[in-house]
């Protein structure tokens, strides 16, 4: 459990003029910024991201899954030194 004290606020309350006058230049910048070209963004069925990224996921193409498995077997150790000894062993 820390024991230091919270440290103390330094710096002031903005004054009503100051939230004014940002909101005022807010205002006018964002009405100099370029208007956004939406004839070229992609059209997706609807639903949101979560349902785009899920359809997209599902076009990953043949290979969704891994062609390896990972198992355990139990080998005697002739076999495991008849493997090694051939030259397919990694």
């Amino acid at each position: 459990m820390p024991t230091t004290k919270k440290p103390t606020t330094t710096s002031t309350a903005f004054r009503s003029s100051e939230i004014a006058a940002a909101k005022a230049k807010a205002i006018v910048s964002a009405s100099r910024k370029a208007k956004v070209d939406w004839r070229n963004a992609p059209a997706t069925s609807g639903g949101g991201v979560t349902a785009t990224i899920a359809a997209l996921r599902k076009m990953r193409g043949p290979n969704k899954k891994p062609a390896k498995e990972q198992i355990d077997i139990s080998v005697y150790q002739d076999g495991v030194s008849a493997f090694r000894a051939s030259k397919r062993s990694p």
